[in-house]
Order: C-alpha cells, then structure tokens, then sequence
C-alpha cells in the first residue's frame, strides 16, 4: 500500500466532523462513549461476542466496514430502524444487522437501555460453516427481510446458552475454538431462521427526517477510503434506494425537503471531497483513486472532477500537493 501523506489542518479537521456526524447519524439517541472491546472476547478482527454493557453505543453503529451482528436481547426496549421499517423491541428476541443495510436503534420514552449479548463477525468466518452460502443470501440479513424475532422462555433459555457458550470458548485456551465458534453461530443462524419473524411498525411521523438521516449515514459511512481498489462505493440514488428498501423518487423526495438538495447533489459532494482528500494526502495514482471510487474507468472520474471543481485531478493535487508528483 502506498505510504500516507499527513493530513493539513483544514481537511484533516472536515474529515474528523464527518466521521463525528456518521456516528450520530447512526445512533442519535444513546450514549456516544467509547465502544468497548475486551481482549479476551475477539478474535483477531473476525469475530466478537460482548454483553450490550460492553458494546455500548456500538451496537448502534452502521458501517459497510463493519461486521455483520447477531444480538440477543434480554430485557428492556429499543426501536430498531432498519431500511425503511420500525420494529418495537420490547420483549426478548434475536436481532439480526447487515453490515450493508442502514439502521438505528433509538430508546423509547420511559424505556430503560436493554440489557443481553452481542455478536459481531465478518462473513469469511463463518464461509466454512455455512457450506458457501453468502449471509448476504439468507432471508435473515436481505433489505426484504425480517431482521427481528421475539423469543418464547425456552428459546430465551436456549440462545442464552449458546452465547455463553460462546464467552466461554473465547475465554478458552482451546486450539481449535474457532471452529466451535464458527459452528455455534451457524447454529444460532439456522435456528433463527425457523422462528416466526416480527412485523414491522408503520413508517413513523417523521419518516421523511429519519430516511434522510439514514441516507446519510450510509452515504458518509463508506468514507474514508483507506486502501486503493477497497469495496466500491455507492454512486447513484438508485443505489441507496435499493439498499434502503424505498423507491428511488420517495428517496429523492424525502431527502429534498429536509435538506433542501438532491440525493445525487449529496452523493456528488461527497464524492468531490474525498476524492481532494485523497488526492493531496495519498501517493494513489489518479486511476487508482478513480477505481477506489467506484469510477469505471479513470477517464470518468477525469470529466467528473472537472464538472464539479473546474480543474482536473492533476491540476488540483500539483495545485494543492506540490510534493506528491
């Protein structure tokens, strides 16, 4: 990889308060401390099991970057916004999160924070497990599909165990308890997929501000870019609709008349801010930039850049970074 530049004032400062509003965005109404991350409950960066009081405010953190989650809920409530549906979780249940699908979670009035277990993993740890099949595949972690469902005692009892289970074979010294790991939440996954789902709420009142807020989310949330050729980024309002489950002109409507621009004005933003951002702070060659992008081809991102700023990539990094060349 090619070596970082270090970053100016300025921009430097107007990544750090994106970053900020991503992660309010995602979660608004819980507590923005620190996510905690115990030692002995990871693996490397494939997989984590933690009690809700250790994840705190990640639980509500959405991020193509981040792992798919499994939670287990226990006691107290949360209103899970995911796509373009509510769901009260006010009873025990399992709630499914993709990584690739915006949500947020928000403590009804009068509700205490929830209490229960938290898993997070990628998908390469479980390829083995679920015999090939893409998680991205299953009605669990599909935009059409259902990610809550509420639990009678004995499922309480039964996924309850196999958390602590899980704890407990982190905890372990055992050589091969990734295996156990992997076959646990395997378990879980098929087993969830037998239970009745929850129907989702009706669209709340103020569903126009909460779609937005969600739009940008997913949209800031792909950023920054920290390696050439990374997972593409969404360029088109059709992309977002589709990952939202909306219609792309309900998208386009809600995310006017709250924010007074176009959801393709938004996205062409972001886009130009941080392809400056990369250009004066990476060595990544302009073809490089423009494929991390999600530009086709360089000569795209050539005449994309040049529309929205006036100068093309090269002017503006000699102009900016007169070192990098």
């Amino acid at each position: 990889m090619a070596a970082t530049k270090p970053q100016s004032a300025p921009l430097a400062a107007d990544a750090h308060q994106r970053r900020l509003l991503a992660k309010a965005l995602s979660n608004p109404m819980t507590d923005s401390r620190a996510f905690a991350q115990p030692y002995r409950y990871h693996i490397g960066d494939d997989v984590e099991v933690l009690t809700m009081h250790e994840a705190r405010c990640g639980l509500g953190t959405f991020s193509r970057r981040d792992m798919f989650k499994v939670v287990l809920v226990l006691e107290g409530a949360n209103e899970l916004h995911y796509a373009n549906r509510s769901y009260l979780v006010d009873r025990p249940a399992l709630v499914f999160t993709n990584r690739l699908i915006p949500y947020a979670w928000e403590i009804p009035e009068g509700f205490h924070e929830q209490q229960g277990f938290l898993s997070c993993f990628s998908e390469s740890f479980l390829h083995s497990a679920m015999r090939g099949v893409s998680l991205k595949e299953l009605v669990l972690y599909k935009v059409d599909g259902n990610p809550v469902y509420f639990l009678d005692d004995e499922q309480v009892r039964y996924f309850t165990d196999a958390f602590l289970r899980m704890r407990r074979d982190l905890e372990s010294e055992y050589a091969h308890k990734e295996d156990l790991l992997r076959n646990q939440l395997s378990i879980i996954i098929h087993e969830a997929a037998r239970l009745e789902p929850a129907t989702p709420q009706h669209a709340p009142a103020n569903a126009a501000e909460r779609i937005t807020a969600l739009f940008l989310n997913l949209l800031e949330v792909q950023f920054p870019i920290t390696a050439p050729h990374s997972e593409p980024v969404f360029k088109s309002a059709s992309d977002y609709a589709d990952r939202m489950a909306v219609h792309v002109n309900h998208l386009n409507a809600m995310v006017k008349e709250v924010t007074g621009k176009s959801t393709t004005t938004h996205i062409n933003e972001r886009l130009v801010t941080e392809a400056q951002l990369l250009l004066s702070h990476t060595d990544w060659s302009v073809s490089e930039i423009a494929y991390s992008l999600g530009f086709e081809y360089p000569t795209y991102f050539n005449n994309f850049f040049k529309k929205h700023t006036g100068t093309t990539p090269l002017t503006f990094r000699r102009t900016h970074v007169p070192a990098a060349l």
